[in-house]
């Protein structure tokens, strides 16, 4: 009994290895598999962007070409509170005309709502600026005095706003006869510019030039004193005719110059060539007991004699002083 077991594990080995021999077989005569009849198709991955099926075959409408018009006209907008004005404005029709539109296309909502509230943006942007621009609005006299004096020295409206509002925008009025200044009594507590009207200095009762409008009256007697020193006129000033002049004080004048830098600059600059016009004007009538012309800017140089210097027509010809020495 013994020996007729390891018979039938030995024949069962034979058959399991005969039964891996066929499938091995079998397994080498299968044909390869059929992937296309299987479906497995791979789908191309979506695009990140839409992309564009169909182009117009037409532009855009009018409202679109009219509002990037009127946006790169706007952006050519220049500097100041009219140059703001201008781009504001500009700004405020193109993005109107961008937001009809966009309203007009439905699937473009968000483009309607930004040019919407870039439109208000603009539109209180504009409003402001014309609103300050009318606070800005100056009498006639001020005008003037801008115009002549300040614009060409490149003050803006809103420092000359400033420079207005320390003179507390008063204008003043002289008479004809009257002094704004007398000598050795009137402090120097103010400078001043004339309006209009002729004013008459004099020294000792002798007269030494007029004071013409929009000139200062008072530029030396204010150069003269530091802001801390009190000081006196040494000249007299009266009124030819009626006058008017705008003021300002000293204190109120220093406290503005403290805050803005730029207009010290343009009232420096100002009474200092307004001094040396005065100058000026005073060198053609010094004369000494000899008759020649002084230079008052260098004291130690004269010219030649005052008629013969008016007799001579050429005015590259130097007369001859004859005996006379310089």
């Amino acid at each position: 009994m013994c020996s007729s077991q390891p018979a039938r594990l030995a024949a069962g080995g034979h058959r399991a290895a005969g039964s891996s021999t066929a499938v091995l077989f079998a397994s080498s005569d299968m044909e390869p598999p059929d992937f296309e009849a299987m479906n497995l198709t791979v789908k191309p991955a979506s695009p990140a962007f839409p992309l564009c099926e169909e182009w117009r075959e037409g532009a855009e409408g009018s409202l679109f070409h009219l509002a990037n018009i009127l946006l790169f006209l706007g952006f050519m907008g220049g500097s100041g509170f009219y140059g703001l004005l201008y781009l504001f404005t500009f700004l405020t029709l193109g993005f109107f005309c961008s937001s009809l539109w966009a309203w007009s296309d439905p699937c473009t909502m968000d483009t309607f709502l930004w040019t919407f509230v870039l439109f208000l943006a603009c539109l209180a942007q504009a409003l402001y600026i014309a609103y300050k621009l009318r606070s800005l609005t100056f009498d006639k006299d001020f005008e003037e005095l801008y115009n002549c004096m300040f614009k060409k020295l490149g003050v803006s409206l809103s420092h000359f706003g400033r420079i207005v509002s320390s003179s507390d925008g008063a204008v003043h009025t002289l008479e004809k006869g009257q002094c704004f200044a007398v000598e050795g009594k009137t402090a120097i507590d103010k400078l001043s510019v004339l309006l209009s009207g002729r004013i008459c200095v004099t020294v000792n009762g002798e007269f030494l030039h007029y004071i013409y409008p929009f000139q200062f009256l008072d530029s030396p007697e204010w150069d003269s004193l530091r802001p801390s020193e009190e000081g006196i006129f040494q000249v007299t000033l009266h009124a030819d005719h009626q006058c008017r002049y705008v003021a300002w004080r000293r204190k109120k004048l220093y406290l503005l110059f403290a805050k803005h830098r730029f207009i010290a600059r343009i009232f420096a600059l100002l009474v200092r060539n307004d001094i040396a016009e005065k100058v000026y004007s005073l060198s053609d009538k010094a004369f000494d007991k000899a008759g020649h012309r002084y230079d008052l800017r260098l004291p130690s140089y004269c010219h030649m004699p005052g008629p013969e210097l008016e007799r001579a027509h050429d005015p590259l010809e130097v007369p001859v002083p004859g005996e006379r020495t310089a």
